[in-house]
């Protein structure tokens, strides 16, 4: 069997993951179980589209709860007192020069399954976020992309403020 590999997670990451899994196991499966009940009082199961869609919503509920689960189980804590802003770490906040387009962005490094680009959260697995692990501010990186390569310096590591 093959090893499972730790999901690394921020503290808030790690919050997301056990209040969402409080919610699929309560009031979700609440939800869904008074919805099966109500579609079966419709009559004949194998032509009740109400039944099918809340028993395929049961099984994407299970589905769910089984994955995290699976992370709950198996994860390394992203702790800031554990961080320093001496080389890029997974927790941190990394301001960098994009070349291309002469301008500054900030990411936040975090886990494969905290990862959010749109919102500035960008997975270790990623090929920025591999590209910058373990280097220091004025380092430059080179990230290859489907448009080609990508060069940028790091100017700025940071542990992020929390709210």
């Amino acid at each position: 069997m093959a090893e499972v590999k730790p999901t690394h997670l921020t503290k808030e990451g790690l919050k997301h993951y056990q209040e969402k899994l409080e919610y699929l196991k309560g009031e979700k499966t609440i939800e869904i179980i008074k919805r099966i009940e109500i579609a079966r009082g419709f009559g004949d199961l194998s032509e009740n589209s109400e039944y099918d869609d809340a028993k395929r919503e049961q099984q994407e509920n299970e589905a769910e709860k089984h994955r995290i689960e699976e992370i709950l189980k198996n994860y390394i804590l992203i702790d800031e007192k554990d961080l320093d802003t001496d080389v890029v770490r997974l927790g941190q906040c990394v301001t960098l020069y994009d070349y291309d387009f002469e301008e500054e962005v900030e990411y936040y490094l975090v886990g494969s399954t905290e990862a959010d680009p749109m919102a500035g959260k960008i997975s270790n697995e990623s090929p920025v976020g591999a590209a910058i692990l373990g280097k220091k501010v004025e380092d430059e990186v080179v990230v290859e992309t489907l448009d080609g390569p990508v060069k940028y310096k790091i100017v700025g590591i940071r542990i992020p403020d929390k709210k």
